[in-house]
């Protein structure tokens, strides 16, 4: 073995058990429920390494399988990514057409995955769907269909998702209804909206990690985050690791969280 591959394989062993004190010790103290993840950086990361933007987007979907398995390790109950904005159909034609192939893919490849059965999974795709080609929704339908009575994970995936545009649908739904008489306008409060959202009655994120190096959170669940701790990290999506999750539960378990108190 070389010198620099000795260095490289000591260094190795000393963040494996970095890694796994660092995971008994937030196991220790209370965890958050939901963490949401704006996952940034893929174009960047292929760039660096001169690849296409394609693959940097091909490997930030592996990346994300490998995050979930953290997540559920860890014992983080609900995971909800930002895979795709509005904004991003503002993007090259050719680079959407990937993604949105990419993105059915995943939804087909779920229903085949043992992890999805074995951790019972529940899996949503959340955004303004109708946005989305026929194979994506379909895909999504499919698995969302297949998972409908899984309780002990929840996975929202974000598609032709934005946070303004969320909360603009829900008011025009409540404004429906209203008009005909079923919902009183005295009645309408933060629970009531909260339930016309896309999330629907799902908790709020306790955390939200962003890669990239990017301190904004984007247009991403912007009622639900009104109190979430904001972690950023300046790792591209593709190369965030365990560690990297550990280090943003653990951030979070040391701040106090008052919610106005």
């Amino acid at each position: 073995m070389s010198r620099q591959g000795f260095f490289s394989s000591i260094l190795s062993v000393i963040r494996e058990r970095y890694e796994e004190s660092l995971l008994q010790d937030v196991k220790k103290d209370p965890l958050p429920k939901h963490i949401a993840v704006i996952m940034d950086g893929n174009r960047r990361f292929a760039r660096e390494l001169k690849i296409s933007s394609d693959r940097g987007h091909f490997l930030g979907k592996e990346k994300l399988e490998e995050f979930l398995d953290w997540c559920f390790d860890v014992g983080i109950k609900i995971v909800t990514v930002y895979a795709f904005s509005t904004e991003n159909f503002k993007r090259d034609s050719s680079e959407i057409e990937y993604l949105m192939d990419l993105y059915a893919d995943s939804f087909k490849d779920l229903l085949n995955d043992e992890r999805v059965t074995k951790n019972r999974i529940k899996v949503r795709l959340i955004g303004k769907t109708e946005l989305l080609p026929e194979k994506v929704r379909d895909a999504a339908k499919k698995v969302e269909e297949f998972t409908k009575d899984f309780d002990r994970y929840l996975l929202n995936v974000a598609i032709a998702y934005g946070g303004r545009e969320e909360i603009i649908d829900a008011i025009k739904n409540i404004s429906i209804e209203v008009k005909e008489g079923k919902i009183e306008p005295d009645s309408i409060n933060e629970q009531l909206i909260e339930k016309y959202l896309y999330t629907g009655d799902i908790e709020d994120p306790d955390l939200v990690i962003r890669t990239s190096g990017e301190e904004r959170i984007s247009n991403f669940l912007l009622w639900q985050s009104a109190y979430s701790e904001l972690y950023f990290t300046d790792v591209y999506w593709p190369e965030i690791t365990k560690l990297d999750l550990l280090k943003a539960v653990r951030d979070y378990q040391k701040r106090k969280r008052r919610y106005g108190k």
